[in-house]
């Protein structure tokens, strides 16, 4: 695990010899983890099933204006996330990479209930797709991102930076994937706006191999940012 480092705003650097086309090809690995890795018996015995975003949810996965870049903030680690029409409020850890190159994700049983922001992505609110992840269930149930697949187009995703600022996103689409055809470099990928993802799995349960066959993918945009003293649109 790496834990976030308090008050580090400094930009991190990805490994020298990390390219993004190479990180995407990882990204499809840590999918087929993330949230996955629950005993065949909690998924099977418990039958608890974790909401699933239907087709009124797409929405889009552009800003929320289309053609318009929108607001941005400067570079600043989170250390929060609030989604209340989920009832999610939890700290952020900061994770990296693994020796063989592979996105970290929280541990299993440690740490599924707080969700992490991926320390080679876009701080949240700065222009480029900001990345958090979270497991949707553990070996106990249900997961920091259990009902992420039941947020819709407008609901609000608060993200708390070390700077003080709460920027302050819309969701504007939430999809499924299959893992098999996953478009990493689209959600990954760097887009000319504040754009925020938030990412776990989802779909069915393959009990052969202890994976969830889909991801669910959040998409949302800044839309404005809020600190101590006075509210904002932009930087």
């Amino acid at each position: 695990m790496s834990w976030p480092g308090s008050g580090d705003t400094a930009a991190p650097v990805p490994p020298p010899d990390r390219k993004f086309s190479a990180r995407l090809a990882t990204v499809l690995g840590v999918l087929l983890v993330l949230g996955g890795a629950v005993t065949i018996v909690v998924a099977l015995v418990s039958q608890v099933h974790a909401p699933q975003p239907g087709k009124a949810a797409a929405g889009t996965v552009g800003p929320a204006v289309p053609g318009s870049r929108g607001p941005s903030l400067r570079r600043s680690v989170p250390v929060s996330v609030d989604i209340p029409a989920i009832g999610v409020r939890s700290q952020l850890l900061r994770l990296g990479m693994t020796a063989d190159g592979s996105i970290q994700v929280p541990s299993l049983t440690t740490a599924a209930n707080e969700a992490a922001w991926y320390e080679y992505s876009a701080t949240p609110g700065q222009i480029g797709a900001a990345v958090i992840e979270g497991h949707v269930d553990s070996y106990r149930g249900p997961a920091v991102f259990f009902r992420l697949g039941a947020l819709r187009p407008g609901d609000a995703v608060d993200v708390t930076l070390t700077d003080g600022i709460t920027a302050i996103f819309r969701v504007t689409g939430v999809r499924e994937y299959s893992k098999a055809s996953f478009p990493a470099r689209m959600v990954y990928g760097a887009p000319d706006y504040a754009a925020l993802r938030l990412i776990t799995c989802g779909g069915a349960f393959d009990s052969a191999t202890g994976h969830y066959l889909s991801s669910v993918v959040v998409f949302a945009s800044l839309a404005s940012y809020q600190n101590a003293s006075r509210p904002g649109n932009a930087f």
